[in-house]
């Protein structure tokens, strides 16, 4: 085993309170770090809210610690709304989205004592009015560059909607596909869901965040949600210091070294302390450790929920562990303006707790360029957008691209795919005509009917060249309990009144007709969102009986899937001629589904997160660590981490995806066979483009630690670059290995590089991959 350099005396709890320090760059303000000019307008900040905030009574503070939305329901009591904006009772509003609606709420702040402005949030997750593809569909890109054009998009609209804030971006790591929150994050791996956050905060908050065109970040949820136990949405997280810190934790960080102004705080318990009453996590943590200056707000509902946490009494002891943990502003709930008062009189909340929250909230609004005007972003009334959906205000070339880049091609034997614009194609299914779910779920302003569906998709790509038929074939699901779950608050899945077997048959009908079936099959959006957890994964049955009975007719079945999290396709892989996952992939979603389906388009997406043969294998994600007996699937013997029933591993593995073209890669070289301490090594490869089409693929480099002072991942994604090559064309591709990519925290939570032996692996996958090695000394 490796010898640590440093021996350490501390003690664990000691060690988990000062965890992280290390590892990362400070975020914040240091007087060493900031030129001049940049601490004269903190100074200036600072003394502006030194100011105001001494004219505040303990009412108006508490208002600013007010998060509030219109009262939904039949007969929303708008009229006291409007009296707590105008009396200093609210500090911001979400879901309020037009300029002149905005504008309304902003006059009322601007009648208060003191007219300090609202700001105005909203869950712009992938696209505000032009909808990209879901999360995990923009982490499947596997292009920054892509990404950070969507978030500056989403800022443009987002701040012309008069929008300050965004709740973005969603950086919860989650290894558990049966989680519908899946959707809105990046996937299972911590280095590529890290690097997506920092660049979505860059492109929101642009180089000013109080400039017009500019919204604030708030990334979330911190911290752990996406490790909720067995996938269900709420629920426990329970894991150790070591896991927190070295998957967990990082891409929150990175969204924060980026410049993220705020934290949205998880609903979740983390080891047993609810994370919004967790005062380890919000300050030992995020403030002093992280150096985080910015503000915190609790999820919707969450200081209440400390009650049934069973961590709280009742209200007032609820609002006095959130506001004292560090919890800045109470998002849709009564918890702070009903009992901080009370809780001040009392003494069981200190008047400096109450002060930094206000100024955190203030910091907040300065920094927008809210008090130099209330209406940065609404503008003026003769400014407003005759029509806030028109086509116009849409960016509809980017849309295509991205989603173009999103689509991940699983399966094509034989080269049945690219289609040929010709001759008759059946488009089957019950998700080839909805424009809701193209767009996916958190799609914000974006309207269905400025949606390209699948089959619009296919017809415009086709044009007068092919004829195409159609059939649903089947609903979404046949369960009436799961359809009036699933529509409880909004029209999620519309059913054909028609019997199963009809739908079939007329699916049946058109299948025997064609050249080739393109079924579009999968989730309806609203299946895979929050509160959508599933105990399966599968492709729902009543679509599973449409695509055998497809399969039946011996035509060329191309199965399109529509989804929001990894599905378990074992029937699927084994019977389709092809199979493309498109995931919700948004306003532009069907014709980049066309394009790449004829060809006029080579996929290049890559998984971000392994799709598993079955439920029975979750948790399964590729960085996962060594057993003393590991499965070889080379020799299977009995006595090895395996199961006995199934195949093992993964169906499609982390970082996988194919193309219409070949690249092959060279042997790794690296620079040096030795790294010194503070060094680098460089690792190359070559790859070559060997097919007949131009194509773009994803260069992935991971590292191993195989004998540590703990058990490290059998490998972990530290670099990668898509390069787009022309048939034939050769590039080599160069990756920079330095101390930080051997790092971790060891047993006692100490962080840094253990010299040794390190394995380099470059592939097209996580699987597939070749070898090279080098010592650190």
């Amino acid at each position: 085993m490796k010898q640590l350099r440093l021996k350490l005396r501390l003690t664990l709890p000691l060690l988990i309170a000062l965890a992280g320090a290390p590892a990362f760059g400070q975020t914040g303000t240091h007087p060493t770090n900031n030129p001049p000019s940049m601490m004269r307008e903190q100074a200036a900040r600072e003394a502006f809210i030194d100011k105001l905030m001494s004219r505040m009574t303990v009412d108006e503070k508490i208002g600013q610690l007010r998060l509030v939305s219109l009262p939904a329901g039949s007969n929303p009591d708008k009229p006291k709304f409007m009296d707590d904006i105008r009396a200093g009772r609210a500090g911001a509003v979400f879901n309020t989205v037009t300029p002149k609606d905005i504008r309304v709420l902003q006059d009322a702040a601007m009648q208060s004592r003191l007219k300090i402005p609202l700001f105005f949030a909203y869950d712009v997750i992938h696209g505000q009015r032009t909808i990209f593809p879901i999360g995990l569909g923009l982490a499947s890109s596997w292009n920054l560059d892509a990404i950070r054009q969507t978030g500056r998009i989403s800022a443009i609209e987002a701040s012309a909607d008069g929008l300050d804030v965004t709740w973005s971006p969603m950086v919860d790591i989650s290894r558990d596909p049966r989680w519908g929150r899946n959707s809105e994050g990046f996937g299972e791996d911590t280095y590529l869901t890290s690097r997506i956050g920092a660049e979505l905060v860059k492109a929101y908050q642009g180089d000013d965040p109080a400039a017009r065109d500019s919204i604030l970040a708030m990334v979330k949820h911190f911290a752990a949600y996406g490790a909720v136990e067995g996938g269900r949405d709420y629920n426990t997280v329970d894991m150790s210091p070591q896991r927190l810190f070295q998957d967990y934790l990082p891409p929150y960080k990175a969204a924060l070294d980026a410049g993220a102004a705020g934290v949205m705080i998880a609903l979740n318990s983390l080891n047993g302390v609810p994370a919004t009453g967790d005062k380890w996590l919000l300050q030992d943590v995020l403030r002093k450790q992280w150096g985080f200056k910015g503000i915190t707000v609790s999820d919707h509902g969450a200081i209440m929920e400390m009650i049934k946490h069973g961590v709280a009494a009742d209200g007032r002891d609820a609002a006095r562990l959130a506001i004292t943990a560090g919890a800045d502003m109470s998002m849709s709930d009564t918890m702070y303006g009903d009992n901080l008062k009370p809780l001040l009189d009392s003494g069981r909340v200190s008047m400096a707790d109450l002060d930094r929250a206000t100024r955190d909230v203030l910091r907040v609004k300065y920094d927008l360029g809210l008090f130099q005007d209330p209406y940065r972003r609404i503008g003026r009334p003769e400014n407003d957008p005759p029509d806030v959906n028109a086509e116009s205000r849409l960016h509809r070339d980017a849309a295509r691209q991205v989603a173009r880049e999103s689509l991940v091609l699983l399966k094509n034997q034989g080269g049945v795919l690219p289609l040929r614009k010709q001759g008759t194609i059946a488009v089957v299914g019950p998700l080839a005509k909805s424009q809701r779910d193209m767009m996916g779920n958190w799609s914000a302003a974006g309207r269905a009917d400025q949606t390209v569906s699948a089959y619009q998709g296919i017809a415009n790509a086709v044009g007068g060249q092919a004829r195409l038929l159609y059939a649903k074939g089947a609903n979404v699901i046949d369960d009436p309990e799961i359809v009036k779950y699933l529509n409880l608050y909004e029209q999620d899945v519309d059913v054909d009144p028609r019997t199963p077997a009809q739908l079939i048959d007329e699916a049946v009908a058109a299948a025997r007709q064609a050249d080739v079936v393109v079924a579009v099959v999968g989730e309806s959006q609203g299946m895979a969102h929050e509160a959508s957890s599933r105990s399966d994964i599968v492709i729902p049955d009543s679509q599973a009986r449409l695509l055998r009975a497809l399969k039946a007719t011996g035509k060329p079945l191309v199965i399109v899937l529509m989804n929001g999290r990894p599905l378990a396709l074992g029937w699927e892989n084994d019977n389709a001629d092809a199979m493309l996952e498109t995931w919700f992939a948004g306003t532009e979603g069907g014709n980049a589904v066309a394009d790449v389906l004829f060809g006029d388009y080579n996929p290049s997406g890559k998984l971000p997160m392994t799709f598993p043969r079955s439920v029975g294998q979750i948790p399964i994600y590729y960085s996962h660590l060594n057993t003393g007996r590991p499965f070889d699937p080379a020799h299977p013997d009995k006595y090895t981490s395996r199961y006995f029933d199934a195949p093992n591993g993964p169906l499609f593995p982390f970082g996988y995806g194919l193309s219409y073209t070949r690249f092959e890669l060279s042997p790794v070289t690296l620079s040096s066979a030795e790294m010194p301490r503070n060094g680098t090594v460089q690792a190359s490869v070559t790859v070559t483009n060997t097919g007949q089409r131009d194509g773009a693929t994803v260069v992935q480099l991971y590292l191993q630690d195989p004998v540590a002072s703990i058990s490290r991942p059998v490998k972990e994604l530290k670099h990668f670059e898509k390069v787009m090559l022309k048939a034939g064309e050769s590039r080599k591709v160069s990756f920079t290995i330095d101390e930080d990519d051997l790092s971790f925290y060891n047993a006692q939570l100490h962080y840094g590089a253990e010299p040794g032996a390190f394995n380099v692996y470059v592939g097209l996958d996580s699987e597939d991959v070749k070898q090279a090695g080098f010592t650190l000394r």
